[in-house]
């Protein structure tokens, strides 16, 4: 995450209210994830070595854990206030995660003293860097990943086309509105929410890219097989391997 993005994260407010807003503006989350959990080729009592970009609230490396209960995670996460919800969130669980407040465009200096991963995985974080970083961050992660290793990120994309980017955007809204019936002022109708949500991604610094411009950076990086396994409107998840 750029610097812009990371002090977006850490203001008390933003991450109070961040996994209600999620359920609101994001209600793909949870599948997103069970997908992303689901390509890996590991039975669930293996222990794998992982590698969290962009921790948030804990909530991919929750269901990671979930599945895998061996394993172990190395979260890295830019914001202070973020850890601390994630490890409050995580219980018993955060025991098995080795927690690093760093910003991951450093990623190789970040986890320059550990060994290589078996699964480097990411959720909702990568859209905030633009296509160069992006490359690197990629680069860097494959650089660290085990041979055989796997890549999934379940993030944000636009549509090639404008026309349907806008449509796209239309459903989005309708959808935020119809989920926040009216108890929260930000969503009340179209007109808010769409003044809501070009504030946020202002401040938050988003700049996602088209599917095929995510996938040649997967490809470009080195990984194989280079996938999009699941694509709603704006929402994906794309795999590689290494």
């Amino acid at each position: 995450m750029n610097q812009q993005s990371i002090e977006a994260y850490d203001l008390p407010q933003r991450v109070a209210s961040y996994d209600a807003d999620m359920e609101l503006m994001h209600p793909n989350r949870s599948a997103m994830v069970r997908v992303a959990l689901q390509i890996l080729p590991f039975v669930g009592t293996t222990s794998l070595w992982a590698l969290d970009l962009g921790v948030g609230t804990g909530y991919f490396s929750k269901q990671f854990l979930a599945c895998f209960p061996n394993s172990r995670v190395l979260a890295i996460d830019g914001a202070r206030l973020m850890v601390d919800l994630a490890k409050a969130r995580l219980g018993d669980a955060a025991r098995r995660i080795d927690f690093r407040i760093d910003d991951f465009r450093n990623l190789k200096r970040a986890a320059a003293d550990l060994p290589a991963f078996d699964v480097v995985f990411s959720s909702y974080a990568l859209h905030h860097l633009n296509s160069a970083d992006k490359q690197s961050v990629v680069g860097q992660a494959l650089d660290l990943l085990k041979p055989g290793g796997w890549f999934v990120n379940a993030d944000l994309v636009v549509a090639d086309s404008p026309e349907i980017e806008a449509r796209i955007q239309e459903v989005r809204v309708n959808g935020i509105v119809e989920r926040a019936c009216g108890k929260d002022e930000r969503f009340r109708d179209a007109s808010t929410t769409r003044r809501y949500l070009d504030e946020l991604e202002a401040n938050e610094h988003d700049q996602p890219l088209a599917m095929s411009a995510d996938l040649e950076i997967l490809r470009r990086a080195g990984l194989r097989s280079a996938s999009a396994l699941w694509l709603e409107h704006r929402e994906a998840v794309c795999v590689g391997h290494k």
